[in-house]
């Protein structure tokens, strides 16, 4: 797997590209965010990055801006590796394309989990669920939940109230206005909403979403879960089920 490390510091680089590579990554280190942007542009000598690791100190450009600026070049996965551990600054992260967040001091073992996790999600679809319960036998009977429906749905759109979500385009509306999302923002938003009011079990929407059940990776759902209620603004539309996890509760409209 080809790894693009974005990091000012030397040492810390050198010591994990050493770890990165006794995992079986080949490691291109760039030392700040202008070298990070020109070694990720089109190179037909070079195959494609599978999975960047940026860090957000960096000398020359805001981490932010060189996240932002990378998600316009390229889809490939970015994993932010930051010391600000307030959620409004991971929200704003993940606001501009990242993929996932590592906070420092991290611990090796957890990087590597977070990395294999996104480069498995690199061309993502719509999770999907059987005719049944999405995990758990008869939870929609238990729950009273119902199949999103209406126009178009056997089509590939939900309609909830205010709320469009076409799976096929992986495009979001409120009140007919397009909402941005992220590839995991989307696929989380689109499994509540296949049986809304019913509840989620966090381990549920990890192992759907995410395909892992690493327990690490809760907190990286409730950061996503922040970012879509305020992206969609609509305050109601994602219940928290406390200690289960998570539920859609349509929009009047």
């Amino acid at each position: 797997m080809r790894l693009l490390l974005v990091e000012d510091d030397d040492r810390v680089a050198a010591a994990l590209s050493a770890v990165l590579a006794r995992h079986g990554f080949d490691v291109v280190h760039a030392r700040g965010g202008e070298e990070a942007l020109r070694r990720l542009l089109p190179d037909g000598a070079a195959p494609p990055f599978d999975v960047v690791l940026l860090d957000l100190g960096l000398p020359d450009i805001d981490g932010f801006e060189v996240c932002g600026r990378i998600r316009r070049l390229t889809s490939t996965p970015v994993i932010m590796v930051t010391a600000r551990a307030d959620v409004r600054s991971r929200v704003h992260g993940l606001n501009l394309g990242a993929d996932d967040y590592v906070v420092k001091p991290y611990d090796t073992a957890e990087l590597l989990a977070r990395i294999h996790a996104v480069s498995r999600r690199t061309a993502p679809t719509a999770p999907t669920a059987p005719a049944g319960a999405p995990g758990d036998p008869g939870a929609d009977r238990a729950a009273g939940g119902e199949t999103a429906s209406a126009p178009g749905a056997g089509t590939g759109e939900l309609r909830l109230g205010a709320l469009t979500i076409e799976t096929d385009t992986r495009r979001v509306t409120v009140h007919g206005e397009a909402v941005p999302l992220t590839r995991k923002e989307f696929d989380l938003l689109a499994l509540l909403a296949q049986r809304p009011g019913v509840v989620f079990r966090r381990e549920q929407i990890i192992s759907e979403v995410w395909r892992t059940n690493w327990e690490g990776t809760g907190r990286t759902l409730e950061v996503h879960i922040a970012s879509l209620r305020s992206k969609l603004a609509l305050p109601a539309l994602i219940e928290t089920v406390r200690g289960v996890g998570y539920r859609l509760v349509a929009p009047a409209g």
